[in-house]
């Protein structure tokens, strides 16, 4: 759960899904504020950077921690908390049943998300269509910009992903396609707010990712 600046929600995103996994790991990302405080009231694991990195350097932080604490599965989860904890356990099913190595959650899958701008929705649209033509996404995927995710241990040692910020997913998302895991969609439900739109990305994200993406292309 990377968490940055979530002073007043970090403490009902990690009680919303602790009795749906057996550890919540959450990593401060150089908040500045009472987030690690108020994440060490819990019983989860909190982990600071010093310096704010950005979202996907904190998944990194993550994801190694839980694979030290010897994970079997490990769940990538907002810690604002829009991802509704009940996606969690239909996320986990197909890597239960050895039927997948990742798994990605999708908000254009049977289940609307609620209070998602026209806007935003247009956006991830667009950037669907961006990932298909210039990644190489394959075509049936809905949802490239999803936060919530699980893999398997191993599938994650191999996920060797870099982008520090929100270019992540596309990384993320573009690994697991030309690899050899096994992999699928379900649907997960998220619940907008004003606090969390505003707090979240803006329209102008959508070019600083792009960018981060075609230079991590020729790296």
């Amino acid at each position: 759960m990377p968490a940055y600046r979530e002073e007043s929600r970090i403490v009902a995103a990690i009680l919303g899904i602790q009795s749906l996994v057996d550890q919540v790991v959450v990593v401060d990302d150089g908040s500045g504020d009472g987030t690690v405080e108020a994440a060490k009231t819990t019983d989860a694991v909190v982990l600071t950077h010093s310096l704010n990195r950005g979202q996907g350097a904190a998944l990194k932080t993550g994801t190694l921690a839980a694979l030290k604490l010897g994970a079997d599965i490990i769940v990538h989860v907002d810690a604002d908390g829009q991802h509704d904890p009940n996606s969690i356990p239909v996320l986990l099913e197909p890597i239960q049943q050895g039927k997948a190595d990742v798994v990605f959650g999708s908000r254009f899958l049977g289940v609307p998300s609620e209070g998602m701008p026209m806007l935003r929705r247009i956006l991830l649209q667009g950037g669907r269509v961006f990932s298909q033509l210039v990644l190489g996404i394959p075509r049936h995927m809905t949802d490239p910009q999803s936060g919530l995710r699980a893999m398997t241990a191993q599938a994650a040692r191999q996920i060797d992903f870099h982008q520090d910020r929100m270019a992540h997913c596309s990384e993320i998302l573009r690994l697991v396609t030309r690899s050899d895991l096994r992999w699928v969609e379900v649907p997960a439900r998220v619940s907008y707010t004003a606090a969390t739109l505003a707090k979240g990305n803006q329209t102008s994200d959508a070019f600083k990712i792009v960018w981060h993406l075609l230079l991590g292309m020729f790296q």
